[in-house]
Formats: structure tokens, sequence, C-alpha cells
């Protein structure tokens, strides 16, 4: 091992019962993940039972209420656990981060009678949830979603496809988002619709750059139907909740490329310090030394930045700005410092035998999901300087 070999990560957590839940995140970490990770990712396998073990633990609904089995945890805690998910394997962190973002609309929104009848189970009963809101056709403009639900009496029967959905195909349940109206965000409404309706299947999954283990799929809804009581919210409203959800999505986003940036820089530290050229660690020549100085700088100003963010949620006070800047600084940070690693290692940097390249991989598809980089500046925009076209 080098003299300076990296150490976790010094937290600034508000409570002890904070920095208990953190040492057993990383105990969950590094005995049932860490050990299987490059091997179930090269692979491509989704490790379902770690998701069993993180919802016996209470781990897949820190931010929700304990009354109906989650954590009641500040969002401040919360971003933090997903960090250490992701440092040790990214299919992980963000399959919990859209866990809970599938279970938003109905912790928020629903009726009580609806959170009493299904949240336990979604927070800590062993399930695990995909968000339906993507189609082929409407990606960032999701406002243009063509899956329609029609009302048949006291049901509704929902028809279309939804795209690049993670957990599509495994998961238990699913937040669907479908036009029940007129045309524009004013149309839809949102929908729980349980994994195993009549009329509910998913595609092969995507064969991907990156996070093989965790499978993205098309699901198709043929004549899908569900009683009215799994609407969620009123007739119309489902891109309201859809929006305000992925502002808490995008902090989660932001938390999972700050946990792969430090694993890919905790790989550099430990390479650089040990590597020996001309007689002396690689660690020791400046230029490699700035590269490192830079990197951990880009990583400290991107969790600061998802931490105020999320503690402006957690005081009740508008933050959608800020988590669109968290989300595009920290995984365009994240391919800044992946993309370094690599080069730190150099030839063994670009071999599998090494995590930097899965760390390179992985980190590009944080600058897509949820909003892509592009989508997130225009959102700070818009708060900066009003609507486009005024």
């Amino acid at each position: 091992m080098p003299d300076r070999a990296p150490q976790p990560v010094d937290r600034q957590l508000p409570t002890d019962e904070a920095r208990d839940l953190i040492s057993l995140v990383r105990d969950i970490a590094q005995r049932e993940i860490a050990p299987k990770a490059a091997e179930e990712e090269d692979a491509g396998r989704f490790p379902r039972e770690v998701f069993t073990l993180l919802s016996e633990s209470g781990l897949l609904g820190l931010p929700y209420d304990s009354e109906y089995g989650g954590g009641e945890q500040p969002y401040e805690v919360y971003l933090q656990v997903l960090e250490e998910l992701a440092a040790v394997r990214l299919t992980v962190g963000l399959g919990v981060s859209v866990h809970t973002l599938a279970s938003y609309a109905l912790a928020t929104y629903g009726s009580k009678q609806q959170q009493v009848e299904h949240l336990p189970a979604m927070l800590g009963g062993g399930l695990l949830g995909a968000y339906c809101l993507s189609e082929p056709a409407s990606g960032s403009d999701a406002a243009s979603l063509r899956t329609k639900a029609v009302r048949d009496g006291e049901d509704w029967v929902i028809t279309g496809t939804k795209a690049w959905i993670t957990h599509g195909g495994i998961a238990d349940f699913y937040t669907v988002m479908a036009r029940t109206g007129e045309d524009g965000p004013r149309g839809i409404s949102a929908f729980l619709v349980p994994a195993d309706a009549p009329g509910l299947s998913a595609a092969a999954p995507e064969k991907k750059m990156g996070m093989k283990g965790s499978p993205t799929a098309q699901v198709h809804f043929d004549g899908v139907r569900v009683g009215d009581e799994r609407r969620i919210g009123e007739e119309g409203q489902g891109f309201a909740i859809a929006l305000s959800a992925l502002d808490s999505g995008r902090l989660g986003i932001a938390a999972c490329a700050i946990g792969v940036a430090q694993a890919a820089l905790d790989e550099a530290v430990t390479y650089a310090t040990e590597r020996r050229q001309f007689g002396k660690p690689i660690a020791d020549f400046q230029g490699l030394r700035f590269m490192l100085a830079d990197m951990a700088t880009q990583i400290e100003a991107g969790r600061a930045l998802y931490l105020a963010a999320a503690r402006l949620r957690d005081a009740g006070r508008p933050f959608a700005k800020q988590a669109a800047m968290a989300k595009l600084h920290c995984t365009d940070a994240a391919m800044k410092v992946t993309t370094d690693a690599v080069q730190i290692l150099g030839g063994y940097g670009y071999t599998a035998d090494f995590p930097a390249e899965r760390y390179m991989r992985e980190a590009k598809v944080l600058q897509i999901v949820e909003g892509t980089n592009q989508i997130q500046r225009m959102v700070i925009a818009r708060h900066l300087a009003g609507p486009e076209g005024r």
C-alpha cells in the first residue's frame, strides 16, 4: 500500500444517527457490493439480492416518512448515502436514486389511502420501482409524450411505449406518465402500475457503453388496465408531478456523479503513489500532481454544490435552479475526473484490469439521464433571464 492511501470522505453530517447510517452503508458497500462489482458489471448482471438487503436495512426509503417505512432522513444525508453507494458501484447508487424517484409521486402527491396501501411495500418491503416518462419520440421534450390512458368506467386503459427505463423489465412497480387529455403538459396524468398487470411487457435491455449491470429497456403498455384508485394526484397534474420529481432526482444524479468521480480520484492517487518511473513515484511529477489537485477540487466543489441544494430542499425553500446547477456541474466534473484518471494510469487505465475505464464509461451516462446537461443549462437560464421568446 502507498504511504498516503486515499481515506474515506470526511463528511459533515448533522446527527449521530446520520453518522451511524453512513457507517452502515460503508460496511454493506465494502462487504456485499465491492467484491463482485467489476465482475458483475462485465457480465451484465443486476444485483437484485443487494437491493433486497438495502430494503431490509431501511435504505430504499431514506427521505420518506417513517410512518410508511421510510427513514425520514433529510436530503443532505440521503444524497451522501447515494454517493457512497455509487462510488462502489454506480448500478447500485443510481438504482437507489431511481427507486426513490419512482416512489416520489405517491409519497408526495398520493392520497392517504394510497400511501397506506402501497408505500410500506415500496419503501421497505423488498419492491423495486421504475420511473416512466421518456418515450422513443419524446425525451427532452417530455410534454409531447404520446402514451395514452383512456377512461373506461372506473378504470383507465393505458396504451403506448416508454423508453430508456432504468429497471425496465425487472421492476415491481412503474410510475407512469400518460396522456389523459389535451396535447401539451396539462393533459398528462400519473399512474402507479404494478409490473404484473396484463398487457405490460418489456423489450430486451439496451446494449450500453456502461452500467451494463443496470437494465435499461423499453416498456410496452398494450391495453394495460388499472383502476382509478391508482391515479396519483389530479387528472392533468402528471407533468407537474414529473417535473417536481425530477428536481429531486437531479440531486440524486449529482451525488452519484461525485461518487464515481471520488472513486476515480482514489484509484488515480493510489496508482500514482505506487507507480515509479525515472526512479521515483509518478506522483512526484508536478504536471501529474496538478492534475490530481484539479480533480480533487472539482469533486469538493461538486459535493458542496449538491449539498447546498439539498439543504435548501430540506428547509422547504425553492431549489430547482440549484438542482440543475448541481446536476450540470457534478456530471461534467465526473466526466473530466474519470477521463483524467484513465490518463494518469496510462495504458493500464485503458484496460479492464483496472476500474478507471469503467468509471469513465459510467460517468458519460450521467450527463444524459434525467435531463441532458444542455437541458440543465436551459433550466438555469430560465431562472436567470425568464422564459425564451417572451
